[in-house]
């Protein structure tokens, strides 16, 4: 009892020295910077992602880098919602190094863990809720060392642990996919940094 008791009260004293931070203002992109040519505005109070003319790849990233945190957000796919959340990440343009937590339609993997310009898929998940589409959809991923651990509407997505994850370094960045017709919405974007 005595254990369970001492675990609870580490806890809850991690949970009280996280620093946590609003990356996103509701009112612009400050804080960030855009890669690519693809749109990134803000309307009604929510972050939003769309494709432009060139229907390339684009990019929204901190301006700072992070470490070890968990991040928390809201996203809402409207048309084709193919984009991802990257963490660890450097861009160079429109060609991004890191890590993405994949957002995307049904069907499509979201939650599951993907290495651009190298391995590729990493770990997807498998008999998992999806995504709702047209709906607020909450996501949220831990990154702790080595590990990354991804939730989708609360229900644990993955968990993959791996040395060049853990040895990464970069900017929390959001991805608009290639192709065109692509539309999320985003809110809530919240961080929380150990102490």
């Amino acid at each position: 009892m005595k254990q369970v008791f001492f675990s609870l009260l580490m806890l809850a004293g991690s949970l009280v020295s996280a620093q946590e931070i609003e990356l996103f203002n509701g009112e612009d992109l400050t804080g960030w910077t855009v890669y690519g040519t693809e749109k990134w505005y803000v309307e009604g109070g929510l972050l939003v992602c769309e494709s432009g003319p060139d229907k390339g790849y684009g990019y929204l990233a901190t301006n700072e880098h992070y470490k070890d945190f968990e991040l928390t957000l809201e996203f809402q796919q409207e048309a084709d919602g193919n984009s991802g959340v990257f963490v660890r990440s450097t861009v160079d343009g429109t060609k991004v190094s890191g890590w993405q937590v994949e957002v995307a339609p049904p069907g499509h993997d979201t939650g599951g863990v993907y290495e651009s310009y190298g391995r590729g898929w990493l770990i997807k998940p498998e008999g998992k809720p999806d995504v709702k589409m047209g709906e607020w959809n909450t996501l949220k991923i831990r990154m702790a060392g080595d590990t990354l651990t991804s939730w989708l509407n609360g229900v644990e997505m993955v968990t993959l642990t791996d040395e060049k994850i853990g040895a990464g370094e970069g900017s929390i960045a959001l991805q608009i996919h290639d192709g065109g017709g692509i539309r999320v919405k985003w809110r809530n974007i919240q961080l929380s940094l150990p102490q």
